[in-house]
This record gives structure tokens, sequence and C-alpha cells, in this order.
């Protein structure tokens, strides 16, 4: 998806040297990451960032210095498509069914995932979101957006080209936050780098080859789906996109003898006589990511939507996420804490996976789902890899790797890359310093310009810095605000 041409994105560099108190291992002050403030983010500029391994929490953008904070995060990514249910994902599922339609509310222990209880410094551990996938386009409400000052590019005679985490508060006694999943950013440059993709050994997880099952109600919605798919895959022959589609058709087909799905569970039809009543609403929310629709996109377009759960007319949580061109990802979860015993953030997750698989009908690209940051170093944050097939980000090519490949280097060095071609190099790394475009007296230019009008010290080292870990494309495409 080529970026809008609405108002570009404006941020304000603030580097990171200084470490500060860890919500993980509780290091006073072992956590390093650079850091930006996003006056305004254009829904492709931050798919491009998160895949170069930063994280939003509210307008703060942040970026955890890999190699010398004490508890890296990767950033993580599920491939949608293929993802297949854990026997505990699907007792999540089934406890939701059974406490729905007859009221069963067994408090029965379980493998709980943290982000039901692990609440943690916002620019230190980014909240993952909830989703919801069944709210029409007149659920949503205009996006209230602070509006950046719109300035001329100057640049005429230099030849240049294309130039404290804010957290919502809910004011609720009861209801609290949960800091779900960090963002990281994949192995793989951007949406384009390929990803090295290994079978799973015998006996150990899902098996991709075979297809996921679907339930007699599904039949009804196949001709719809197959004759979207036929107008999205024609010309794509061959292609990856093409393959992870035609799967997603096979597994709208209804099949015998085949597990079950997430769509099983999250889309059966409840009974007449059923004790509760779980509804979902979807709405644009304030964020520094402006809202953009696209004709190839999905229906409620790009942005950041907040996803209620109502249950009887009471709201019990409340989600966050970020639909981009590539993904959905998960930002926030906030849920009351009298409905713990229903796994609302593993239930959550699973119904935004379900709902990034809807949006890739009619969005082709859009077909995974990001859950933030992996922390190995930390056992509680390891639930994220149990969502399969997965792939981190290495932190050093920014190419996306297989987590099965990833785990044994992390099990050696709580840092690794994970590209083994030594060869390799960050593809998307800084080569032209001076097209790097920059907001200064609310004009734009090239940083090759504004060097010459500067006055004062230089601040060569602090851009260079900041266009290093943005990469040449976002550093050409977002204002870096200079006073």
């Amino acid at each position: 998806m080529a970026a809008g041409g609405g108002s570009p994105s404006i941020v304000e560099f603030f580097g990171g040297e200084d470490g500060y108190r860890c919500g993980y291992c509780r290091s006073d002050t072992g956590n390093l990451s650079h850091g930006m403030w996003a006056h305004s983010m254009t829904v492709q500029d931050y798919q491009d960032l998160i895949d170069r391994g930063w994280r939003r929490s509210g307008k703060y953008v942040y970026k955890p210095i890999m190699n010398q904070t004490c508890c890296p995060q990767y950033t993580i990514r599920c491939r949608a498509l293929h993802f297949q249910a854990s026997k505990s994902h699907k007792k999540v599922l089934k406890k939701m069914l059974k406490f729905i339609s007859k009221g069963d509310v067994s408090k029965v222990a379980s493998e709980e995932e943290p982000m039901d209880s692990h609440v943690e410094d916002v620019a230190t551990c980014d909240f993952p979101h909830k989703s919801e996938s069944q709210v029409s386009q007149s659920d949503l409400i205009p996006l209230a957006v602070d509006q950046a000052e719109r300035v001329e590019n100057e640049d005429k005679d230099s030849g240049e080209t294309k130039e404290e985490g804010n957290v919502q508060k809910v004011e609720s006694d009861s209801v609290q936050i949960c800091a779900d999943k960090d963002t990281p950013v994949p192995a793989e440059p951007s949406h384009s780098a390929k990803a090295v993709h290994a079978p799973p050994k015998p006996g150990k997880g899902a098996d991709l080859s075979k297809p996921l099952c679907r339930k007699a109600k599904d039949i009804r919605k196949e001709r719809k789906l197959q004759k979207l798919l036929q107008n999205q895959t024609g010309t794509a022959e061959g292609s990856q996109l093409q393959g992870d589609q035609a799967f997603l058709l096979q597994n709208s087909k209804s099949k015998t003898n085949q597990p079950k799905n997430i769509e099983d569970f999250v889309f059966v039809p409840l009974p007449d006589d059923a004790r509760h009543k779980l509804e979902f609403t979807r709405f644009l929310c304030d964020s520094p990511l402006e809202a953009e629709h696209a004709p190839n996109g999905p229906d409620c377009g790009y942005g950041s939507f907040h996803q209620q759960y109502w249950l009887d007319g009471k709201i019990i949580a409340v989600g966050v996420i970020d639909i981009l061109p590539y993904c959905v990802s998960s930002v926030y979860l906030y849920y009351d804490p009298d409905f713990s015993f229903l796994s609302l953030g593993v239930y959550s997750a699973l119904r935004e996976i379900a709902f990034t698989r809807q949006l890739c009908v009619k969005a082709p690209d859009l077909c995974f789902y990001y859950m933030g940051f992996y922390i190995h170093s930390c056992p509680k944050m390891r639930y994220k890899g149990q969502y399969r097939p997965s792939d981190l980000l290495c932190p050093e090519t920014y190419v996306w790797t297989p987590i099965e490949q990833c785990l044994p280097l992390l099990e050696h060095s709580k840092y690794s890359r994970f590209n083994q071609d030594g060869k390799a190099v960050d593809e998307g790394r800084l080569k032209e310093l001076g097209r790097v475009r920059v907001l200064h007296k609310r004009t734009v230019m090239p940083y090759s310009v504004y060097k010459k009008r500067r006055k004062g010290p230089s601040d060569e080292a602090s851009v260079q810095q900041y266009a290093s870990l943005v990469g040449q494309t976002c550093s050409e495409r977002m204002l870096l605000f200079r006073s």
C-alpha cells in the first residue's frame, strides 16, 4: 500500500542513552531504548517502523536498544492465515461458550497468560489490544487526531527528492489495565523481505499441510468468499499471496475429521435460551495514526480502533488495535477483573486473529497479527510464542525468522542475531543522510539544506542516529521536527 496523500508523519526524536526501570527483571536502570514523539503518523510509516523494531505506546514510539537492554524485546508476528489453536487456546474458547450459553462460571485453574494480570510501565512493555470482527461501517465514528500544520517543500535548488508514553486511563475502579504484548519487528525487511519457513518436526507444532476444518454452517459463506478470492488472485499466479489466499479459501470449506479452528468457536450461533449475551462494538479512537481508507483496503479502513466487549449490557473489556497495511497490531487491553476467570486476554487475542483472517479476504496484504514484543529472558512473557506459526524479527537485518529457529539461539544468549547469513545486512539502512526530511520553522526541507541554514552547534550526530534507526525509506517520508 502506498503512503496516503494526507498529512505526513511528524516526529521528534529523543535519543535514548539513559537507562530506566525494567518492568520485567525489575532492574532500576537496565532498560534502554530510543524514543520519539509522534505528533502525527501515517499507517504506512508505522507499519514500516514496527518492521524495524519500533512500538508505540500512545503517541510515544520507542525501540529497545537490543544489544544493551537488560531484557531484549523481539518483535513477534503470527501468520494468521495458518494459525491453529492449541489445546489451551480451545479450552479458553470453550469456557467462554459454556459461560455464555449455560451460565457456567466454574473458575477452573488454567494456564493463564500474563496479559491478564501483568501490569507494567507503558514505555517498558506495550499493551496488546483485543479486537472484534463483526461491526458494520455505521458503527464507526471519526477519529479525533491532532492536525499538523501544512508545510511546503522548499527544496528547489538542491536536486534532492523525497525527502513519555501517553496511556489512556479508564475512569472506573472495576477495570484494570492489562499490559499485553509488546510489539516487535519482523525479521524480514518490511513486508517484502523473505522469511525462511521450516516445517515442524514430527510430533511438534501444527501441520500446515493439513487444512483447518469448518462447520457445515460456514458453507453458505463459501460462495461469496470464493468469488472475492477469485477476483483478488486472478493475476497473482505463483505468488506467496495467492498461496495464502488459497489456504484461506480451503479453510472456508467444511471438512470432516479435522480439528476445529477459532472461527468454529468465535462465530458459532448461540441457542435462543443462552444465559448471557456477548456483544462487540468497534470504533475509531484517538491516536497519532491517521485514519485512512484505500480501495483495496478493509471496509473499516486503517487506523486505531477501540474494541468494546459488552456482556449483558455491561462493558467488561476494551481493547485497542492498530489496523495497518500488512497487519492487525495489538496495543492495549483494559478489562474488568471480576471476569478474569474468562481469560479475556487469551480470548481477545484469538478473536483478533480471527478478525485478521476476515480482513484478509478484502485486503489480501493484511494477513499478519502482531502481538508486540516477545521477551524470552522473561519466562512469563514467553506465552506469545504459543501462537503458531509465528516469526521473530532479526534485530540486525530486520528479516523475519520462524520462532522455532530462534529459540535455540535465545536459550544460549538473550540477545541474538537470527539471520544466519553472515553477509546479510539491513537492506533498509540509511544510505544518504542529506535526503532525510526535516521540518524547520514550518518549512519542509532535506537535511542537506537544513544543515546549511542551521545556526548553532551541529546536530548531525542526532539526525544520523534517528535516520539509521528508522531507515532510509521512513527518513525520506517522515518529517523530523527541528527547533
